[in-house]
């Protein structure tokens, strides 16, 4: 039995002895191959745990009545209500009153200060790993890597934000030109970056160096 799969029995196990009449069977009824399936290719590549994940996490809309999110993550942090909507189910066989009701759910709650996160079910199961990068870019402040990294100056953040709308691998140049810095004082911010994980340096020519960011740079665009 692989990590994964002993974490996930001992993740349901432990809800459901936690959990008594409609919220325990709603959690046996409800997470099936789906839900799993969003905790395997999404969620544990990210953070290798489960802490602070609560599935099939009860709710109410404006008017008391009960719905169950497929996933709530709730930390000190701010609350994330996860779903994993099929195609089938979620639009294909939708009303109009019931997609009404599913657009004003989702407003309600960001206004309780939820943020509401969808997935489709093709995208989890083929496209994953665009799954994976939308939910850093989502869940932001708090960190998804067991060794964080150092704290990244206004100044790198600034420079990060210009490699990303750039769409190419950013140079001592371009920072120069941004912000009027010298070369020397550039390069080193470049440099500070690349330590820290959230650049790249690549080679390109022999004098020429460019910086590709990084997949972790993403949390740090908020």
């Amino acid at each position: 039995m692989s990590l994964f799969e002993q974490a996930h029995q001992a993740f349901l196990r432990q809800h459901i002895e936690n959990r008594t009449g409609e919220r325990k069977g709603r959690l046996i009824r409800g997470h099936q191959y789906a839900e799993k399936l969003v905790l395997q290719n999404i969620w544990w590549p990210l953070f290798g745990n489960f802490d602070h994940l609560h599935p099939e996490y009860e709710v109410y809309d404006w008017k008391r009545k009960s719905h169950f999110l497929d996933f709530a993550f709730i930390t000190p942090f701010g609350r994330f209500g996860i779903e994993c909507d099929g195609y089938q189910s979620h639009v294909k066989d939708m009303d109009r009153e019931r997609f009404s009701y599913a657009l004003n759910r989702d407003t309600f709650l960001t206004g309780l200060g939820w943020r509401m996160i969808h997935f489709s079910f093709d995208d989890v199961q083929q496209h994953p790993e665009i799954c994976r990068t939308l939910l850093q870019l989502a869940i932001g402040p708090y960190s998804l890597r067991n060794n964080p990294i150092d704290k990244v100056t206004r100044v790198e953040k600034e420079i990060l934000h210009l490699a990303w709308q750039l769409g190419r691998p950013i140079r001592p140049k371009d920072v120069s030109h941004a912000w009027g810095f010298d070369y020397r004082t550039s390069r080193k911010h470049l440099q500070s970056l690349t330590d820290k994980g959230l650049l790249s340096p690549s080679s390109r020519g022999q004098t020429m160096r460019y910086y590709e960011i990084q997949e972790s740079a993403l949390e740090q665009l908020l």
